[in-house]
């Protein structure tokens, strides 16, 4: 079913026609009928994500018109043509829902069982993960057959329609699928757009941020009691502040939640980056956690910290792990921005080898001086790494660099030799929450 919902004004991109304004009874009828199907989906995921964390996450209500509308604005703000992509799995077939910053709505039903598909999404991700196969392209197989169900369906209209920018709400057993790695038999799906994902469009943070002079705290561990080590955390720090940021960087014993609320006290952080273990378990919101150097901090907790009275735009946690195939921790890490009341969380959907987060995170804060979005951020250095184009420059010695910081080591020359062209490396990494 493909339908054209709303047209746009010549002279304005952003101005709405009547729905009203249909050629027959039967578009009508189609039209009503998708956009009723679009409302039940959004009610009914932010009642599974509420019920989750226990919380109500949303008081609206769902308006098909309302979300073209926001797409619109935030395309012609980013000079990025948007588009939000549904996939619901069903016992016999997969549902892709398309809606684009244009007006365009089209439903799609693909002959693939959930069965299949989950299947294949859990080869796909045994492929990236295991450590025999980095050199291997093994995994292509399964990501142009993942491609071929999720994404190709809607090809032609993407293309016609321009799309930049993708934005991803996914079904149960999708939500930590990583999409960047997808492929279409000549490019990987990070190659063709900047990429977002939602838990929906009822929990996405919409309003409009900028990022220009922000000030950085970032915090972190290399060592834990119960956990395995992090040893390129110190430099991953001085890389960031100061090299590339201002702020304050703190690091294993100063890494306390005491000290984080302290800091945010005395100092407007816009964003907040976290290297420590972050885990994403089976259970309720209390079971999963990231750790800080005294004790970790549930997903609940993590809503109680009140981030709005000094309003933090960006938090990156650059060490996270997911349970595979678990429902509960799907929605813990699709709904961590909602939950957190963070506009955007840039997370790792598994725990990227240490020195590849070092690199990929210098050059994600390396690119956001320049990038519209943290999206566009992190879909430059994605490509840097695919293309080995990674410059790592390790921040010179001196009195700022946090206790511990492996400056002068060996560190760095292990660094200059790392291959990250394997999806394992960069395509664990995702934007959640608003997708600009």
């Amino acid at each position: 079913m493909t339908l054209k919902l709303l047209q746009r004004s010549a002279l304005s991109a952003v101005t709405l026609l009547s729905l009203t304004l249909v050629a027959s009874k039967s578009w009508a009828e189609d039209a009503n009928a998708l956009i009723e199907r679009w409302q039940n989906l959004e009610v009914g995921w932010e009642q599974q994500y509420s019920e989750y964390f226990g919380v109500p996450l949303s008081d609206r209500s769902p308006e098909f018109t309302e979300m073209i509308d926001i797409l619109a604005q935030q395309s012609l703000a980013n000079r990025q043509t948007s588009a939000i992509l549904y996939a619901i799995p069903h016992d016999e077939e997969l549902e892709l829902i398309l809606a684009t910053s244009s007006g365009l709505a089209v439903q799609e039903r693909v002959a693939v069982t959930q069965e299949e598909l989950l299947q294949t999404v859990a080869d796909f991700e045994d492929e990236l993960l295991n450590p025999r196969r980095r050199r291997s392209t093994a995994y292509r197989q399964l990501a142009q057959q993942l491609h071929e169900w999720l994404v190709s369906p809607l090809s032609e209209h993407l293309e016609t329609e321009g799309i930049e920018h993708l934005i991803f709400s996914l079904g149960q057993g999708l939500r930590t699928l990583p999409m960047a790695a997808l492929h279409d038999g000549e490019r990987f799906l990070i190659e063709t757009y900047s990429l977002g994902r939602i838990p929906g469009y009822l929990l996405m943070d919409t309003g409009s941020r900028s990022l220009q002079n922000a000030q950085v705290l970032a915090m972190g561990a290399s060592e834990f009691q119960d956990a395995a080590p992090l040893p390129a955390v110190p430099l991953e720090l001085a890389s960031i502040v100061p090299r590339l940021w201002q702020g304050q960087s703190f690091l294993n014993e100063s890494f306390t939640l005491v000290n984080l609320q302290e800091q945010r006290q005395q100092q407007d952080y816009s964003i907040i980056h976290l290297a420590t273990h972050a885990q994403f378990q089976p259970g309720d919101a209390d079971a999963s956690y990231l750790q800080f150097w005294d004790q970790r901090l549930s997903l609940t907790g993590l809503r109680e910290l009140d981030w709005q009275s000094s309003p933090v735009e960006l938090l990156v946690l650059s060490a996270c792990s997911t349970a595979r195939g678990d429902l509960q921790a799907e929605l813990g890490f699709a709904g961590l921005a909602v939950q957190s009341g963070i506009p955007t969380v840039l997370a790792s959907l598994w725990a990227v080898s240490d020195l590849g987060t070092l690199l990929l995170m210098s050059e994600f804060y390396e690119q956001l001086k320049t990038a519209p979005t943290p999206a566009v951020a992190l879909r430059r250095s994605q490509l840097a790494a695919l293309r080995g184009d990674l410059d790592f420059t390790p921040p010179p010695l001196s009195d700022n660099l946090p206790p511990g910081t492996l400056v002068g080591s060996p560190l760095p020359d292990q660094v200059e030799r790392l291959d990250l062209s394997h999806p394992y490396y960069w395509s664990a990494f995702t934007n959640i929450g608003n997708p600009w």
